[in-house]
């Protein structure tokens, strides 16, 4: 248990810009899911949906829904812009997109339900990085779009993106980031 310990000490996200596209193992892929399922969730209410995104859909996803999106909502952008949004999703080699579907409960409440769609999200992300893949989760301008919320199997007049973990190879080991300070996030009770 300490080798877990020790991993999510140093864990650190490979950025989606840094990432080479390559082969995600299909075992491995399978084990990221099962992982990214178990997770607290109040009353197995399983709030949330997961899609899968690779191959071909990649670039289907990036010419019909991020091009033409991205353009509508930024008329005034380049080709140079545009065409890097097309290509997101070609970073990777899976983008994994996590919706929060929330269900109707006379006693959960809505707040719980996202919470649990948070933590897919971060086991996902755990998951791929301790089988040595790169990994980030994100959310940008796409995971707001209404057009990408029914893409992936969500409504958009309840349902709402928790992000896309976007997993590929490591062209190069991350570099640390700035960490938050222990003593001002931590607070302890003791009375």
């Amino acid at each position: 248990m300490k080798d877990v310990i020790n991993f999510l000490k140093v864990r650190r996200s490979v950025t989606a810009k840094s990432m080479a596209s390559g082969y995600v193992n299909d075992d491995d892929l399978n084990s990221i899911l099962s992982c990214g399922i178990r997770v607290p969730d109040h009353g197995a209410l399983t709030p949330w949906l997961l899609t899968v995104i690779r191959d071909e859909a990649r670039y289907r996803i990036g010419n019909e829904i991020l091009a033409p999106e991205f353009k509508s909502s930024n008329p005034k952008a380049s080709k140079e812009e545009i065409d890097y949004e097309r290509n997101r999703f070609m970073r990777a080699s899976v983008v994994i997109g996590v919706l929060s579907k929330p269900v109707s409960h006379p006693k959960i409440p809505l707040w719980e339900m996202e919470l649990s769609s948070g933590a897919v999200c971060e086991n996902l992300l755990i998951a791929a990085q301790s089988l040595g893949y790169a990994a980030q989760w994100l959310t940008e301008w796409y995971s707001y779009n209404k057009t990408m919320i029914r893409e992936i199997g969500g409504d958009p007049k309840t349902d709402k993106i928790a992000g896309f973990i976007y997993i590929g190879n490591k062209e190069k080991l991350p570099i640390e980031r700035r960490r938050p300070v222990r003593e001002k996030v931590i607070k302890f009770l003791n009375k």
